[in-house]
């Protein structure tokens, strides 16, 4: 079908929560062949709930992987570091990926993307952030919208 399932949840009353993204957007036709389709898989598998609800994130769609990371670069987010760096956990600007993508975790042996995030440390002050998905708590896509709900 072409969608990112980005979660599920299971809320109070029964309610059995899916968010599906995709590509451009989810469209209500997108979320109406997900429930048509997760309704008989779940009748089938004798799935309980009492009422299934399928949607799209939203525009502060959370962000959780290195891939949802990529997929954004560019766009404007927020994100809450795990510590606090100059007495500030919570950072909001333009994400960026390094053309030098990887830093080595030795003790890991593993690579992890660095990314970037631009934002203004004081008027007409551009700092960088370099982070590592490791290094934050929470992390959203933080769209600046006008009042005429146009993203800018």
């Amino acid at each position: 079908m072409d969608l990112e399932l980005v979660d599920v949840e299971r809320a109070a009353l029964g309610l059995l929560r899916v968010t599906i993204d995709r590509v451009g957007g989810v469209r209500i036709e997108d979320c109406e062949q997900v429930s048509r389709q997760l309704s008989r898989v779940f009748e089938v598998e004798n799935i309980d709930y009492k009422r299934l609800e399928v949607g799209s994130p939203g525009i502060d769609r959370p962000l959780r992987n290195e891939n949802e990371f990529r997929r954004f670069a560019g766009e404007r987010i927020e994100i809450k570091l795990r510590e606090a760096l100059d007495g500030r956990k919570v950072f909001s600007g333009t994400l960026t990926v390094p053309e030098d993508a990887a830093a080595s975790d030795a003790a890991a042996g593993m690579h992890k993307t660095v990314f970037g995030l631009e934002f203004e440390a004081k008027k007409n002050d551009v700092q960088v952030l370099n982070f590592t998905v490791d290094d934050i708590e929470r992390a959203k896509l933080d769209p600046v919208l006008d009042f005429k709900g146009k993203k800018r």
